[in-house]
């Protein structure tokens, strides 16, 4: 009989101690990635690649919590613990987020490619479709009308060159103003009048969406990206130097391993991202010699919300010293200020 009962409490146990691996958390765990060359993934017709070092994308590792991996990630460094509408928004399903980076990441390409290709003296045209929404506040007037898939062609008849000009018209108004968006829905024309509001504690004026650029881009020579397993805006200013390493006659690596972050805007802006600490270990791991981080600049307002926050080039200078990394931190500001620091580097 006690063995019986042995038997059965162990068996209570197992199940317990599986059981805990699907019980779901509130919680994403992120982690140091991978640092992945971009070579395989970029191809430039008739410009193939040529350099001896490399440049490489860095990835943060995200997977939903349980119990486990939860408790682990308390003690695991570079491991962090976000919550549930850190990561997502509100009622966003995790198919929608999925759909959400990669929307973000085509915009990402879209942008390298334009400033690859214009720095390199490269034919490249934009063709500007409208605002792709990608989530709709729920408690906001434009719920009624506007979906995630939808297209936002013009607002009062205007229409516009960008997103940045889109976004720049709407704050011009009133909260309780009224505006006309056209839009496509299911593949049909609609228009609607729709108030705005404001969509956060700031005040700021809205119309309660999320959203990216619809563009089409066309190159000459034709360039090519496989970022389907890729997602978010991080990658943007490594697409651009890769794309732009395919078109000089030196190599502009100089024979490093070249691996870094930040977002690209289609002026050459590089912006600040999440989990720069994370990417810098990663890198590290993979054998990177330089890492090339945003040199963001930190507001007042930033600050007031978050006294702890660092510019990311801070960060990552700061962590590369904890773990006792070889690699040169590089700020960047813009993706010339990348160019700059290759052409002044020397050969390794």
């Amino acid at each position: 009989m006690r063995k019986q009962w042995k038997q059965i409490t162990l068996i209570a146990i197992l199940l317990v101690l599986i059981v805990g691996f699907f019980i779901p958390m509130p919680y994403y765990i992120t982690k140091p990635g991978s640092a992945d060359e971009l070579e395989p993934l970029v191809s430039v017709k008739g410009h193939p690649e040529t350099v001896k070092g490399s440049f490489s994308l860095v990835t943060v590792a995200q997977s939903p919590a349980n119990i486990y991996s939860y408790v682990a990630s308390k003690f695991l460094p570079y491991h962090e613990i976000e919550k549930d509408d850190e990561v997502k928004y509100e009622d966003e399903s995790d198919e929608e987020y999925n759909v959400r980076q990669m929307y973000m990441m085509n915009e990402s390409k879209n942008n390298a490619i334009q400033v690859a290709y214009k720095a390199a003296g490269q034919q490249v045209e934009v063709e500007y479709n409208g605002v792709y929404v990608l989530s709709v506040m729920d408690d906001v007037p434009a719920a009624k009308y506007l979906h995630a898939g939808d297209l936002i062609k013009a607002v009062d008849g205007n229409e516009f060159k960008s997103s940045e000009e889109f976004i720049k018209y709407v704050k011009s108004k009133k909260a309780g103003d009224k505006i006309k968006v056209d839009y496509v829905h299911d593949k049909k024309h609609e228009s609607a009048e729709i108030e705005l509001t404001t969509i956060d504690k700031k005040g700021t004026v809205g119309i309660g969406i999320t959203l990216v650029d619809d563009q089409k881009v066309t190159t000459d020579p034709k360039v090519d990206i496989d970022s389907d397993k890729i997602g978010g805006p991080s990658a943007g200013l490594m697409f651009s130097l890769e794309i732009y390493s395919r078109f000089q006659d030196e190599d502009i690596t100089k024979g490093y391993q070249i691996a870094g972050t930040g977002t690209i805007d289609p002026d050459g802006n590089v912006g600040r991202i999440g989990g720069i600490d994370q990417k810098v270990v990663a890198a590290d791991k993979a054998g990177a010699d330089i890492f090339f981080a945003p040199d963001d600049t930190i507001t007042k307002d930033m600050k007031k919300e978050d006294p702890t926050i660092e510019s990311n080039y801070d960060l990552a200078k700061k962590t590369a010293k904890e773990i006792d990394s070889d690699m040169k931190i590089v700020p960047v500001k813009t993706f010339q200020d990348a160019v700059d620091y290759l052409e002044r580097l020397e050969k390794k």
